[in-house]
């Protein structure tokens, strides 16, 4: 079973300490969203535990073997990452663009197995794009790139998930299908870690909630809770309820606002 711990992590730049002491074990199954407010070290730890930034002290493991040690090839043949705001300069079409996501399984000579074409429709058909398969993905609206991106992300059934803000410029209607897409992979045994903003989506999807706020991890639970809300973002919070129906109402003394 897959196992991703990181041990210790410290990570500065430029003399500001951006990771400090994080240490988290993460299993396979596990659909972990990452919450804090911004700039509390949240993109820069998922690039830690996707093993494309080195820190500065402490260690990751992935089952028995220290990130660092692995190949580049040999990470991502296990491990998809998706960035915070991604881009693309190159004129692709939409299936070309998801197809990259197969580039680590792919023979090092020759085109696109025709074995592959079932894994780039069913990418296509979960994140809505089956319509834009022939479109160039540069003249994609925002969302419809983000859902590209995530599509070109599971593609190749990757053992750990890592994305960074997945959701961020979707309609309603597309996020809460696309957390719906990230909660199924890893209910399928992969393990899912996506940093969030959306607290209610969060909760209802994600089956662990971890908090940073100021490079450290200060909260690490199976349910997100008011308490820690307030902890996190300074606000306070309503939770309205249970399982996939929950959301939180945030509460100032001027006005209230569903969230």
């Amino acid at each position: 079973m897959t196992l991703l711990a990181a041990d210790q992590i410290a990570v500065e730049r430029e003399g500001k300490s951006i990771l400090r002491d994080v240490s988290l074990q993460a299993h396979a199954g596990e659909f972990i969203a990452v919450l804090g407010p911004n700039g509390a070290g949240k993109s820069t730890l998922l690039s830690v535990l996707a093993g494309l930034v080195k820190p500065d002290a402490g260690q990751v493991m992935l089952d028995a073997h220290r990130l660092s040690r692995l190949s580049p090839l040999q990470l991502a043949r296990r491990r998809a990452y998706l960035p915070q705001n991604p881009h693309l300069e190159w004129p692709l079409t939409v299936e070309r663009l998801v197809a990259l996501g197969l580039t680590p399984k792919l023979p090092a000579t020759g085109g696109l197995p025709q074995s592959y074409g079932a894994a780039i429709d069913r990418a296509l058909a979960l994140c809505d794009l089956a319509a834009k398969r022939e479109q160039i993905a540069t003249t994609l609206s925002g969302g419809e790139f983000a859902r590209a991106m995530l599509a070109r992300a599971i593609v190749g059934e990757p053992q750990i998930l890592i994305v960074d803000e997945p959701i961020t410029g979707l309609d309603p209607g597309h996020a809460m299908q696309s957390m719906s897409l990230l909660r199924d992979f890893a209910r399928n045994g992969t393990l899912v870690i996506a940093a969030l903003h959306d607290l209610t989506l969060a909760a209802r999807h994600a089956s662990r909630v971890v908090v940073v706020v100021d490079g450290q991890v200060v909260g690490d639970t199976d349910s997100l809770t008011e308490e820690l809300i307030h902890r996190a973002f300074g606000v306070r919070a309503m939770a309205v309820g249970a399982g996939e129906s929950r959301s939180f109402t945030l509460l100032s003394t001027s006005e209230k606002s569903s969230l």
